[in-house]
């Protein structure tokens, strides 16, 4: 194992703290672990695992950690935002060996996962598989790290768990509220814009946990999803997918079994998703997957990115140019992180009622202050988020100083 701290600047504006690689003595797999910033000596951030994943991903994803952390700070409130952090793998999540990396991962880990870092599922991987592994290595929980912070421990987890039971019309509320925070991004986003929202049309890139639960109550509201991608390819209807339906019939990596499609619905290939017709972007899938390459494919006017660093900023700067506005990741895909702490904290109760209310409107507040900084400015709305964020980290800084 090697640890070394980088000088490079991130958007946080300054260097991350700590950064570790680490070698799997069985497979020659590497991982990653970043840990951008501390407050009050923790910090949060997913664990991923993909087939190509690297220390300059991992150093991104655990800025985006900071900012997300900070965007939801509110001085009253029980939850006090983490520093930022993330880990990664570079392995193949279908690959039969893929425990045995992720094992070993953790237990070389482990210390940083017992004081400082807490830990969730990211792209790859699943919470359950990242929990049976913990306790396996005989830590407590993949979340310890913040045990100490937590007025009543046992009352806390007690809520965390009883909200992660929760089922909503077939689908468990942990799954559920990250997209919710990207659909109400977009109706807040398009009311800013004065845009109706019955009848637009969204194209989603990703049907997982968050590119399903967007298209749920996207589709609730009214408008029209016209196009789904996953690994298998692009299905599309210009009057509008039958999105309940595609739910039930997709399999634990998001994929969609076709046998659900009704005569009505097409399917693409999968590199035709970025051209669909539609109003509205949401990539809810990989990494730098618009490019400036790619990016005069699209038709949407607003994207909003569901998937961590979707937009490329070459891409994002020809956007610009020609009126597409992007509304950022670690704005919109704020809502999971931020639904963990505010439940285990204690701000909201294990109940989905309380929980849809917070997070719509937070992420109400929120994107409506980006937009209003943004025409205030004349800035992009990543500007204006970024801006945002800077407020909120200074605050947090003010009052707990530096970790």
């Amino acid at each position: 194992m090697t640890i070394a701290v980088e000088e490079k600047p991130t958007l946080t504006t300054q260097p991350p703290l700590l950064e570790v690689t680490w070698t799997d003595p069985v497979s020659g797999c590497r991982g990653f672990l970043v840990i951008d910033r501390l407050v009050r000596g923790v910090c949060s951030g997913g664990l991923r695992m993909r087939k190509g994943c690297t220390l300059d991903e991992v150093r991104g994803l655990a800025a985006g950690m900071t900012l997300k952390e900070s965007l939801h700070y509110q001085p009253g409130s029980r939850y006090v935002p983490l520093g930022g952090a993330k880990g990664g793998i570079d392995c193949d999540p279908h690959d039969p060996a893929m425990r045995g990396v992720l094992t070993r991962y953790i237990q070389g880990v482990s210390a940083m996962l017992e004081s400082h870092w807490t830990m969730g599922e990211d792209l790859g991987l699943q919470q359950k598989l990242i929990d049976d592994v913990i306790a396996e290595l005989g830590l407590q929980s993949s979340i310890q790290a913040v045990y100490p912070l937590l007025e009543d421990r046992k009352d806390a987890i007690e809520r965390l768990d009883k909200a992660s039971r929760i089922d909503v019309s077939g689908v468990g509320l942990s799954e559920l509220v990250g997209g919710l925070g990207v659909a109400q991004s977009v109706l807040t986003a398009l009311g800013e814009l004065d845009r109706p929202v019955a009848g637009t049309r969204v194209v989603i890139q990703g049907f997982g946990s968050m590119g399903g639960a967007t298209a749920r109550y996207l589709a609730q509201t009214g408008m029209l999803v016209v196009g789904i991608a996953d690994a298998n390819g692009v299905i599309v209807n210009p009057a509008g997918l039958d999105v309940e339906t595609l739910l039930r019939s997709r399999n634990s990596f998001g994929e969609i079994n076709r046998s659900s499609l009704r005569s009505e619905d097409a399917e693409l290939p999968n590199d035709r998703w970025l051209a669909v017709e539609t109003d509205v972007l949401v990539p809810a899938a990989i990494s730098y997957c618009i490019t400036a390459d790619n990016q005069h494919q699209i038709t949407a006017s607003l994207i909003v990115e569901a998937a961590n660093m979707p937009v490329l900023p070459e891409a994002e700067a020809l956007l610009a140019a020609r009126g597409t506005q992007v509304v950022p990741d670690f704005v919109s895909n704020s809502a999971t992180n931020a639904w963990w702490w505010w439940t285990l904290f204690g701000d909201i109760a294990a109940d989905a009622d309380q929980s849809e209310a917070k997070i719509r409107s937070e992420m109400r507040r929120i994107v409506t202050d980006m937009f209003a900084r943004a025409a205030q400015s004349g800035s992009t709305l990543r500007e204006a988020a970024l801006a945002f964020t800077a407020d909120q980290l200074q605050a947090i800084e003010t009052r707990f100083g530096q970790s």
